[in-house]
This record gives C-alpha cells, structure tokens and sequence, in this order.
C-alpha cells in the first residue's frame, strides 16, 4: 500500500513510518521535514494531497491539544487547542476522501489519560470528541473506506525528554503497533489504546 504518515518527524510518527516501510510505500509528511502540511490549515492540507496524490491510507500523528485551564477558555484559547487536534483531524478526513483509493483508510490520534487531572478538560473534550466523531461518521464513508482512532496514552520516549522519573509510558514502536493494525486491518469505527490493549467493539461501522 501507499501510506502517507502525517507528523513523521514526532516521536510517535516516526515509529509508525519504521513499522510500515518494510511492508508498505510510505510517504512522510509534517510541518518540520518531508511534504509540507499543518492539518490545521485546510488549504495547506489540499496542497499536501497535491503533492502525494493518490494514497491507500492516511495517518495522523501530528495531533497535539495544548492544555488549558478552565479559566483561559476564552473564545480565542478553546478555538486555539480545538482548531489542530479536533476540527483539523475532522477536517482531514473530509480532504483525504477524494484522495483514497477504494477501500482505504485513515486513521487519527486521540488520547488516554487514564485519569482526570487539572487543566485536563479541555484535552478530554477533544479525546472524547474524536472518539465519537470516528463511531459516527464510519457507516458515512463511501467506497468502502475506513476510519479509526489510536488512542495513546503517555509514550516512554516522551517521559524520558521531559525527565520525568516514573517510566510508565508504553514504548512508541508499541504504540506503533496500533496504527499499524488500523492500516492493515478491515475494521472501522474503532478507538484503539494502546497502553491497555482495550478495543471496544465499533458502533455503527463497517467490516
């Protein structure tokens, strides 16, 4: 297959690409390095898939929804930490349609966090959102194509760079597995967590 891997350079993107090249043709693409694209930008989106062209799957690692206090939600600090990791990715899978081969797929990136912290809601917002943004919209898709969230919670290498002395995060090439299996598997409508093994069953969706 031919994988387009959005947000290859980050630690979770680049496990993804190492997991799918001995197999599949992959194409990297970020905002640092490889085909240029900020899923947050729809326009820069549609010059992205200019560039590719036809793929067989989309991958999206590149989400990241910076925490907010409830007091900070204001109108311009909520549009702000929705526009990249909800609204960009629900917009991703609106471009990446026209762009699939029968029977792809797309797969995006929530989160876990297992339990509830301060300056965390605005983060659970978009996790749960994405969650059931994914359940709903896979019967909606045509040509057979397929979307699924992987649902990460804290990543081993990330813990190490920020120096933090409890390593309880999963390595990203196990992280990496998720996405790999939403690629290649042919189910849709699926919220994958990695650090748990939990898959509930898809709602609503195909296969």
């Amino acid at each position: 297959m031919r994988v387009v891997v959005i947000g290859a350079s980050g630690t979770i993107g680049a496990a993804v690409v190492e997991a799918l090249e001995p197999r599949h043709e992959v194409v990297r693409a970020s905002r640092e390095s490889g085909v240029p694209v900020d899923i947050g930008d729809s326009t820069s989106v549609d010059r992205m898939f200019d560039v590719v062209g036809g793929v067989d799957a989309v991958v999206c690692a590149a989400a990241h929804a910076r925490s907010v206090a409830l007091g900070e939600l204001t109108g311009d600090h909520l549009g702000e930490a929705l526009r990249g990791k909800l609204i960009g990715q629900a917009m991703l899978v609106s471009r990446s349609i026209a762009h699939l081969r029968d029977g792809g797929s797309i797969t995006l990136t929530a989160g876990d966090f297992g339990r509830q912290a301060p300056g965390s809601a605005v983060g659970v917002l978009v996790n749960e959102g994405l969650q059931g943004f994914v359940r709903a919209a896979a019967p909606d898709l045509p040509r057979g194509l397929r979307v699924n969230v992987v649902s990460p919670g804290w990543v081993r290498e990330t813990q190490v760079a920020l120096g933090l002395a409890e390593l309880s995060g999963v390595p990203a090439r196990v992280v990496a597995r998720s996405y790999v299996d939403c690629v290649e598997g042919g189910f849709t409508g699926r919220n994958l967590f990695p650090a748990s093994n939990r898959t509930p069953p898809a709602r609503g969706g195909r296969r």
